[in-house]
């Protein structure tokens, strides 16, 4: 027998995940997912877990509930860990109760992981405390759906004082007016809706019970949408923390290799963007092509690094054949920021970085240490760009190129990414796996930035204009994009201005 893991994800924002939420879906041989939930989620299983997409919305079922219970208890049966991955809480109209009761039913071991809310958390992504000490000491959380279960007392509900949130209520937005309306509640009291909380698409109403309906109308406010209704409303005005991110309400796509996108993701995110993630390319491990070098390390004058991922493969390697760094007489030239910090955290202070991080700038960084007869080894990715070892060997040094890794296709497809307003590209082989994966046409029309000008001319290879970040970094291309939207000023600017 397997497990299941009922899991809330929270309301869209990946990071709204809780320790334990990201623990469990690592276990998972087999995951069910909803439609609300951020596909960035999917990235915490483990590889080769087989993802099935159970969506639900208003009048149209990928999945109906019995159909997913059955298919719980199917996996488990068989042996597999089960993620069951629910918007918000599995417990707060996720019915996550029913499908517990039928797999306790069944015989199915089971673990729920409480998530955060919709409830709370949306209202707080609109800036709106749910409660407030001197306003509302109280919270209600009703279904907005209607049918036989939208059986309340009105009378009684319309009396409470404390603050109303009623969780896909848009829409059925006029009868829960209507009804509140007809037994006494006051018309003024303050009301909000808020559509796809805690994304890029968010999107905010406020106004007042007897105006709400048209005022969400007006806005073409759609579902998935909380409805809040109480005097914490007001607090909007002042707490509006969320959408003054300077890139909140954009949607940006990254295409690095996952192990390599987190500092980057985590920079966009903290500055209110929705980041979608498309592992583009995996990295092929082929340091095994060492194997003869190695015995030559200690011979080598110098030692090129052209990535981040050229440094780390090649220490695993010699950590790997329990080769002692003790006998490597050779001085260190790497091209780029991230290369220098991944050889810095092995204890190695690279002699040689150019300024722009670019071959051409390394080659004439090292040029003036270089002289007939040296040994170079330059170990990189397959299908590197042969500028490098050409000039390298022309200065009469003996250079020994050896492939330690490969960019391969990744085999992620995403459908979220088609409304992105930014791609965003670090290297050659990112912009051929994508174009390879999505085509270039997906590209027209969006704003595209490229980590430098390598990157750049591989666009324009493919038809594609692309933005070059002034500094050949992800932060240089964090700073471009806060220019193309208006919110940044480098250093230089300011000192023009002053």
């Amino acid at each position: 027998m397997g497990k299941v893991y009922l899991i809330g994800a929270g309301p869209y924002d990946e990071e709204l995940l809780t320790l334990k939420a990201v623990r469990a879906l690592g276990k998972c041989d087999v995951a069910i997912y909803d439609r609300l939930v951020n596909k960035n989620i999917l990235n915490y299983l483990k590889e080769g877990c087989k993802i099935f997409y159970c969506g639900k919305e208003s009048g149209c079922h990928y999945k109906t509930q019995e159909e997913i219970n059955r298919m719980l208890v199917c996996f488990a049966r068989e042996g597999y860990t089960v993620g069951r991955i629910k918007g918000g809480d599995p417990f707060v109209f996720g019915r996550g109760g029913e499908e517990a009761v039928y797999l306790r039913q069944n015989g199915i071991d089971f673990e729920v992981i409480p998530g955060i809310s919709s409830a709370v958390a949306v209202p707080c992504y609109g800036g709106i405390p749910v409660t407030h000490r001197s306003i509302s000491r109280s919270f209600h959380v009703f279904t907005g759906k209607t049918g036989d279960e939208w059986d309340y007392d009105w009378e009684v509900v319309s009396k409470l004082d404390g603050t109303l949130i009623f969780l896909m209520g848009m829409e059925n937005l006029e009868g829960i007016v209507k009804n509140l309306l007809e037994r006494g509640m006051n018309k003024e009291k303050p009301c909000a809706v808020i559509s796809n909380g805690a994304s890029s698409n968010q999107r905010v109403v406020t106004g007042r019970l007897c105006d709400i309906r048209e005022r969400a109308k007006k806005m073409g406010m759609k579902p998935p949408a909380v409805v809040v209704i109480g005097e914490v409303v007001k607090l909007r005005e002042i707490l509006n923390w969320y959408e003054e991110k300077p890139l909140f309400g954009k949607k940006i796509c990254i295409t690095r290799p996952r192990e390599r996108a987190l500092e980057f993701k985590e920079r966009l995110q903290d500055l209110g963007a929705d980041v979608v993630e498309v592992n583009s390319i995996k990295i092929k491990d082929t340091s095994e092509n060492l194997g003869e070098v190695i015995k030559l390390l200690e011979d080598f004058d110098y030692i090129i690094f052209t990535s981040a991922n050229g440094v780390r493969i090649f220490f695993d390697y010699l950590r790997k054949v329990k080769y002692d760094l003790r006998r490597i007489k050779a001085g260190f030239a790497v091209i780029g920021e991230k290369t220098k910090e991944e050889l810095e955290e092995r204890g190695i202070i690279p002699d040689i970085v150019p300024g722009e991080y670019v071959a051409e700038s390394l080659y004439e960084a090292l040029k003036p240490h270089l002289h007939p007869g040296q040994k170079i080894l330059l170990p990189r990715a397959k299908n590197s760009r042969s500028f490098l070892k050409d000039a390298l060997s022309k200065t009469g040094a003996e250079v020994f190129e050896v492939e330690i890794y490969e960019a391969v296709p990744g085999e992620d497809f995403r459908d979220d990414i088609l409304d992105a307003d930014y791609f965003t590209f670090a290297s050659p082989s990112a912009v051929k796996s994508f174009v390879e994966m999505y085509g270039s046409n997906i590209l027209n029309g969006k704003k595209v930035v490229a980590i430098g000008p390598v990157t750049a001319a591989e666009l324009e290879k493919c038809g594609v204009n692309a933005v070059k970040a002034d500094k050949y970094t992800a932060c240089g291309m964090v700073e471009k994009i806060l220019m193309m939207e208006g919110n940044y000023v480098c250093k230089d600017e300011k000192a023009k201005t002053k």
